[in-house]
């Protein structure tokens, strides 16, 4: 009798079992027929940390930050506002109040969430095509050397060289001005910081929503903070003193602390970048100190335009730029079939006897 080898397989290692999927139906002419895939969009597979809405159309970070918290103070104290002070300052001083109020609010609002909900200028990747023609770039002698080659790319904007980095997710280097951030795991077009208040980077293409909103915030904020002084001034007036005029409107006490410790700080803001809108820099490149020479070159802005006004209708009032992700278009046919093969595919495990 011949001997058989036979290979040992431990029974815990194994799979539990599964039921066989059941067969394709047959065709009008007794064939097997396939399924056709459906064809996958772009922001389905997109690689950075990001989620989509309405089938790609809403683009926001996966973390949002204090969003939340942000809109719902505004809408808190602007629904305090027109509760407890606007009936009375419209009976005791103008109608106009009201309507002021409400128009920074809503103008406040629709900023707010352009900023949130606004790609804020996303560079795609480069494919892996495009990222081995750079490597073959970087490399071009072809040789394994004993230190890595330079990471860097010198191009010449306005007379003043400029150094661009190799970023090591995307796989290309960036463009000038542009920097790859850390929570959204996305390198940003002009980027100028990533708000936590708004839950979302701060770049090319959302940087004008972002300063018409902490602009129109600090109205906001400065106007409901004078009319409820206004208001409580009013009211005790004749000798009833603060605390009467606190006793008949509770909710201007929750505006005047709300407003009082936010005032500062948005008018702070704004005004903070609005020098920066005036020089034509970013958040990133003045903490960075890009161009103010601290490193003691001889250094100038290159993108400022010598004149504020030029540089302030450059940065706020220019067409805004495309989207350069394309999250809505189609994903070529045989990457959509690899995808959906790699996101339906079952761990297996192979066993073989010998006879």
């Amino acid at each position: 009798m011949k001997n058989c080898e036979y290979q040992q397989i431990d029974p815990q290692a194994l799979p539990p079992a599964t039921p066989n999927p059941p067969p394709p139906p047959r065709g009008p002419h007794g064939d097997r027929g396939e399924e056709p895939t459906a064809p996958r969009r772009k922001w389905q597979v997109f690689p950075g940390k990001n989620r989509f809405y309405c089938d790609g159309r809403i683009i926001v970070a996966r973390q949002s930050g204090v969003l939340p918290l942000t809109l719902g103070l505004i809408i808190v104290t602007c629904g305090l506002f027109f509760i407890f002070d606007c009936p009375f300052l419209v009976k005791h001083l103008t109608s106009c109040i009201p309507v002021i109020g409400g128009l920074l609010f809503v103008f406040v609002v629709i900023t707010l969430l352009q900023t949130s909900l606004t790609d804020p200028g996303i560079l795609p990747r480069a494919t892996p095509d495009e990222a081995a023609d750079i490597e073959k770039q970087i490399d071009n002698t072809g040789n394994a050397s004993y230190r890595p080659p330079p990471r860097t790319k010198e191009v010449l904007i306005n007379q003043q060289v400029v150094k661009l980095k190799y970023c090591f997710t995307c796989k290309m280097f960036r463009p000038p001005r542009t920097s790859h951030c850390s929570l959204c795991d996305n390198c940003v077009e002009r980027f100028d910081h990533h708000c936590p208040w708004v839950g979302n980077c701060v770049g090319k293409r959302n940087y004008r929503f972002f300063y018409t909103f902490i602009v129109s915030l600090s109205f906001l904020t400065a106007f409901i903070f004078g009319c409820v002084t206004t208001h409580l001034a009013l009211r005790a007036q004749g000798g009833k003193g603060l605390m009467f005029a606190l006793q008949e409107s509770p909710g201007s006490a929750v505006e005047l602390v709300v407003c009082f410790f936010s005032v500062w700080s948005i008018l702070g803001l704004s005004g903070f970048h609005t020098y920066l809108v005036s020089s034509n820099l970013t958040t990133n490149e003045d903490i960075k100190g890009s161009w103010s020479g601290k490193s003691g070159e001889d250094v100038s802005n290159p993108y400022s335009h010598k004149n504020i006004f030029v540089n302030c209708c450059s940065v706020l009032c220019g067409p805004m730029p495309p989207s350069l992700i394309d999250r809505r278009g189609f994903l070529p046919a045989d990457e959509s079939v690899q995808t959906a093969a790699v996101d339906t595919e079952l761990p297996t495990l192979a066993t073989k006897s010998v006879p």
